[in-house]
Parts: C-alpha cells; structure tokens; sequence
C-alpha cells in the first residue's frame, strides 16, 4: 500500500479589514490595516493567519498575496518552513524587505495555522510552551497626547498594575520632552520602569543632548532615537551613553538584525512578526537575540507576539499598546486565546493560532468601501 499523498497548498484568500482606532495614533493614524488570509490544503484543512500596515501599503500587500504569492505557492507544499525561504527568494527582486516580508508574513502566519490546526495543536503547543503566562508593559502612541492626557494614560497603567510603561519622545524642543517625562517618572515611583520611543525622530547630535537631558529619569531603554537606516548612527550612539538602545520594529530581515547585533548597535531588538516575514523568521530573530545577549521585545500585535513569547526561553517584553487588542478592534468573530488580566497576559488553549477574523467589520460604513475588500484564487 503507498503512502497518502501529502497535501498541497489548494487555495488561498485574502480579505482587507480596517479598524478604527478607539485612540487615534495621530490625526493622520485613525484606522489600522488588516489583511486576512486565508487557505486551504488539498485534504481539506484550513488554516488562516494574517498582514498588517497601519497606514501605507495594505492594496500593496494584498495584491503581493493575491498575485505573485499565490502563483509561486499554490500547489506547493504547505510546511511553512518549506515554503518561506523559497517565497522570499521568489519575492527579492521587488526588495528583501518591506512590502514584500509584510505580505509573506500573511501566507506564513496561515501555514503555521494550517499546520497547528491539522495537529490538534494551539501554535505554542507545537512549538513548545515554556509558560502560560506572562507580565506585559503598558504602551501608548501617545506624543500629540496633552500632558495631561498622558499622566491619565499612565494613572490608567498603574490603575492596572503595570510594572513598565512606555512613552513617546520627540517634541520639537527637548525641553517639552523632559516635562513630559519628569512628570510621567513622579507619577511612577521609583518602581517601576519607564522606557522612552522616539520613532526615529533625531539624528545623532540631537540624540545625545536629548539622552543627557532624560538620563536622570531612569529610562530603562530608548527606541528608535535614529532613523532604523542608519546603523553606524547607533552604533556611535551606543558607544556614548549609558541608557541601552532599542531598535527593530523597521527592521525587516534576519540579516539586518544580525548586522545590528554584531554591530553592537543596540540592547534590545523588537522585531514586528509581521514586518520581518512571519513566525518563521521571528524565531530565527529570537535565536540571534539569545546568542547574541540582547533582549527580545516584539514590537506590538500581543495577540500574536504573546503566543510566541510563551515558548522562548528568557525573559520577553511583551509590549501592550493600549486599546488595540483584536477583541477590541472587533476584528474577531470569538474570544482571543490571549486573555489580558490587569497588566498579566494568559493563553487559553486554542487550535492553531486561535484567531477567528470576522467577515466584515460591524462598524463598516458606506463610504469605506475598501474595509472588507476580498480576493481570492481557487484551488
């Protein structure tokens, strides 16, 4: 008797959703792009995963998926790590990182899906849990806040029980930063820890006289002081403070993150799963952060980053940026199997990755046409 044929990548489809922000990130950042994909085997089993931009780029995604990605994937096989470094050659020549790792991380996110659900297993189950639970920091977009607005974001915190939070910094005077984060630091004690993000706002000069500026407040690290390009930036910059760097969140490729850390650029690396690719690479980035003795940080999407946090070994920083779970955004048409309570994060156990996107958005309107826009290529 042979052996069962096994099971081919039969279809796969896409489907754009966008949120509303309950707390904008900006009056240019009201809404967050999610492209939902969605696939299918030859056997018959499902899986599904998921892009996400917030502003730019989510057609773009979802015209890499829909096109190039289901062309060179479909009929192929469906082990996500068969697959990913043969799609990313595939996909080099429109650029090793970028547009190109945020649409793959849709594909590779559904074939871990695919592959969990086919086994019974939640995704941290397969890939081996270390813990059920684990302590996030609160975290805000939150620099065009008022003063007064951030110190109730992080009474809110406290309120929680949050033994970390994290502000922005980068207001065109230093001097408006340092008040902002004096008044954040008596709000927290001694405690607890403060780290800053300055979302690449600086160059290297103003990164210096702003580290001298906010040292005495105790940061327990700066993010993104540089634009994410400039490495030998950051590696001068390392070299001449005392407050550890964090960087990562605009990288895109294992390669760069090694290029980082051997550099001696940074302390801490906070890759975005879905910008550098998927859960694939991620975890080749947290391979590089153990050997190479920096923290890991995944940079937002908890519901996704927690359930890979839970079977790393070492510490994680588990970033939860306020009112921006997928239960919240209504993007789930079931509970999430990570379950906030206070400032701690708990995994319910789930097949797959657990998450179940709603069709379309209850709050979808006439005029935003685009918020449940769906393609698809048959088997």
């Amino acid at each position: 008797m042979s052996a069962a044929r096994e099971p081919v990548l039969a279809s796969l489809r896409t489907r754009l959703l966008v949120p509303r922000l309950p707390r904008p990130w900006g009056p240019d950042v009201p809404e967050v792009h999610v492209i939902v994909v969605e696939v299918e085997d030859s056997h018959g089993n499902r899986g599904t995963g998921f892009s996400w931009t917030p502003t730019i780029g989510a057609g773009a995604v979802q015209s890499l998926l829909d096109a190039d990605i289901s062309r060179a994937a479909l009929g192929g096989p469906t082990h996500p790590e068969a697959v990913w470094e043969v799609l990313w050659r595939h996909l080099h020549e429109a650029g090793g990182g970028g547009l190109t790792t945020i649409a793959l991380a849709g594909l590779d996110l559904a074939l871990w899906d695919l592959t969990a659900r086919r086994l019974g297993e939640p995704i941290a189950g397969l890939l081996g849990r270390r813990r059920a639970s684990m302590p996030a920091y609160g975290s805000g977009v939150n620099l065009h806040y008022s003063l007064e607005e951030l110190l109730e974001q992080v009474q809110r915190w406290i309120v929680a029980g949050y033994g970390a939070v994290k502000i922005k910094v980068g207001k065109p005077e230093i001097e408006e930063d340092v008040e902002r984060v004096a008044a954040v630091r008596k709000a927290l004690g001694p405690g607890r820890r403060l780290m800053v993000d300055a979302n690449q706002r600086w160059d290297l000069p103003t990164a210096r006289r702003a580290v001298a500026a906010l040292e005495p407040y105790g940061l327990h690290w700066l993010e993104e002081p540089l634009r994410a390009e400039d490495l030998d930036g950051h590696v001068q910059l390392r070299r001449s403070v005392s407050v550890p760097i964090a960087v990562g969140e605009n990288l895109h490729t294992l390669q760069r993150f090694r290029e980082y850390v051997a550099a001696g650029a940074c302390d801490v690396i906070q890759p975005n799963i879905i910008r550098v690719g998927g859960i694939t690479p991620f975890l080749r980035i947290a391979a590089l952060a153990q050997s190479g003795s920096v923290e890991l940080a995944p940079h937002l999407l908890t519901d996704l980053s927690a359930q890979l946090a839970a079977t790393l070994p070492g510490a994680v920083h588990i970033e939860e940026v306020e009112d921006t779970s997928f239960e919240t955004l209504g993007l789930l048409a079931a509970p999430s199997p990570v379950v906030r309570k206070g400032a701690t994060i708990h995994l319910e156990p789930a097949p797959g990755l657990g998450l179940e996107f709603v069709e379309r958005l209850a709050a979808d309107e006439p005029h935003l046409p685009h918020a449940a826009h769906t393609s698809g290529v048959p088997a």
